[in-house]
Order: C-alpha cells, then sequence, then structure tokens
C-alpha cells in the first residue's frame, strides 16, 4: 500500500507540474512578469511574451511578422500579398476585416492581447472586454516618426526583441536621413492624390500621407490644406492650376474594389498639362503599402523608395 501511494502521489505531482507549465506557456512570461504599455486609449498591463495575441491592423501585422510572432487570429479580408501567408494558414483564425470586428470569433480564440486599429477604434471598448488591447496610433500622428518608433519599441519590450529593433529603427532612419539630404535640394513641389472611382482627394502635411512632406521633406505644392482622414475633395481643374511638379496618386480603388486602374481615366487631359505629366513624374504609390498598411516596418521602407524614386 505505501508503494503504491507513493507511486500515485509521484504521478499527481508530474500530472500537476505539467499543467503547471503549459498554463506558464499559455499565459506568456514562466515567472507571471508584466508589462505597462501606453497608448493615446489608456494604458494596459499585458503579461510578457503573450502566447495568443491578436491583430485587427496590417501594420501590426508586419511589425509581428518581422519579429517572428504568429498570431492566433486576424482579419483575412484584403489581406496585403506581402502578408498573404497568414491568409493562408488555416490555424490562424479569420475574424472579419480592419474595418469591423467579428467579437464572437475573437472571444473564442481567448486572447492575452488584442492589438487594434484606426479604423476599428469604435469597438475599443467591447474588445477591451475581452483582453487588454494595444492601440499603436500612427495614422494622422503629430510625429510620424516617434509614433512609428514607439510602436515598434512597445513590442520589442513586449517580446525580448528589443536587438532585432533597435537594427530596424537604425537602418529606417538612415534611409530617412539619406532621402532628406536629396530633397532639401530640390525646389520640386509634390502634391498626393488619392483616387477613387474617378475621384481625387488631395492631402498634404500632417494627413495620413503627411510623411512624404513631413518625414522626408518634399515640398508641399498647396499648403494648408485641411487635415481629413478621407482627404480634401478636389477636381482634375484643381490640380490642372496648382500644377505640381510630381504627382503621388494611391489608388484606392484598386485595393478595396478590385478595380483595374485606367491611367487615362487618372491622367486625363487637364492632369496632362501639369509640370509633373510633362516631366513624366506621375508616380502610382502602391496602395497596399500606403493605404492599406502604411506604419509598419515593411510598408514604410517601401513608402521611404517609392518617394525616393522621384527625385533620382
Amino acid at each position: 500500500m505505501n508503494k503504491l501511494f507513493i507511486i500515485l502521489s509521484i504521478s499527481i505531482s508530474l500530472l500537476l507540474a505539467g499543467c503547471g507549465m503549459n498554463q506558464q506557456k499559455k499565459e506568456g512570461s514562466p515567472n507571471g512578469e508584466t508589462v505597462t504599455l501606453t497608448h493615446s486609449l489608456g494604458t494596459i498591463d499585458v503579461l510578457k511574451n503573450p502566447q495568443r495575441v491578436v491583430v485587427l491592423d496590417y501594420s501590426a501585422l508586419e511589425n509581428l511578422d518581422f519579429l517572428g510572432i504568429k498570431p492566433v487570429a486576424i482579419p483575412k479580408s484584403n489581406l496585403p500579398s506581402h502578408l498573404r501567408k497568414y491568409g493562408d494558414d488555416p490555424s490562424i483564425v479569420d475574424v472579419g476585416s480592419i474595418t469591423e470586428a467579428n467579437l464572437e470569433k475573437i472571444n473564442e480564440v481567448n486572447p492575452d492581447l488584442i492589438i487594434m486599429g484606426g479604423r476599428i477604434i469604435d469597438f475599443y471598448n467591447q474588445l477591451s472586454g475581452i483582453a487588454p488591447v494595444l492601440y499603436p496610433q500612427i495614422t494622422d500622428a503629430d510625429d510620424y516618426m516617434a509614433a512609428f518608433e514607439k510602436n515598434l519599441n512597445d513590442l520589442a519590450l513586449l517580446f525580448d526583441k528589443q536587438d532585432e529593433v533597435d537594427i530596424a529603427l537604425e537602418g529606417v532612419r538612415k534611409k530617412v536621413e539619406e532621402v532628406n539630404e536629396v530633397t532639401s535640394g530640390s525646389d520640386a513641389k509634390a502634391l498626393i492624390l488619392l483616387h477613387n472611382r474617378g475621384r481625387f482627394s488631395a492631402y498634404g502635411s500632417g494627413s495620413r500621407f503627411g510623411m512624404v512632406h513631413d518625414v522626408l521633406g518634399v515640398r508641399e505644392t498647396v499648403e494648408g490644406l485641411e487635415v481629413h482622414r478621407h482627404g480634401n475633395p478636389v477636381s482634375s481643374e484643381f490640380v490642372q492650376k496648382t500644377n505640381p511638379d510630381i504627382l503621388f496618386i494611391v489608388d484606392r480603388s484598386m485595393v478595396v474594389d478590385k478595380a483595374i486602374l485606367d491611367k487615362a481615366e487618372v491622367e486625363n487631359k487637364l492632369i496632362q498639362q501639369t509640370n509633373a505629366a510633362k516631366n513624366s513624374k506621375i508616380y502610382y504609390l502602391s496602395p497596399e503599402m500606403w493605404y492599406l498598411a502604411g506604419g509598419g516596418i515593411t510598408s514604410l521602407n517601401i513608402m521611404i523608395d517609392e518617394v525616393a524614386q522621384a527625385f533620382n
């Protein structure tokens, strides 16, 4: 009986130890260490190295991808092509789109952390009832680069990835500096247009695409444009009269409506009268990077390169 009791005691101890290890793995840090993160909507305490992360923003997904962190759930609708592997992974749950959260599915995956984007801000309180929510805001930020660096540094702290993040940030800073050296010596003025079903919206400094001016130092064709998320509706006559030297165009129709870009429609007779058209300085920026993502390590590097090409 004593021998049987000892065997049973050891078996139970091993079972409990295994359960404890599994629980630690699920919760993240083996010693229960937490990280405090502050964002524009509040402050959260998250267990370090959370295992079950739901990501509702493609810029944040880029950053997690760079750090080698696999989420348990993402919105797979309109997923950018450079993140397609997550859409094809059946082990990652589809929780809707970046504009509408499927709260039921998010709750079902039992997340340790939810990372959301600005398009889904109305769901913040509901999401906070499920798990701690991090809002890595960058769009319309007063200081784009400071916001970008904070977002990466928050993840570095959370997942013990500071060395990787430091190297990445140094590379971005170097790129920005190199582009500014060129743009500071150029008198060329640019206008940023969002194209959607034959209509234009213009964006300037401080806007969602304002990093062209605010970070990369490109001169503005039109100063003082109001900062609206959906831009300032403008006509082809407006573009012709303001006469930009460079036109940067983001085609929303391509990523939202899956429409094929008709350059003849965009570059109509009035647009053809601009210096940009006459000097072959019309550039179609990647809408996946600029419109769908736009604040992650992958998209920012590509965005910098796309602006720099106008000054080569």
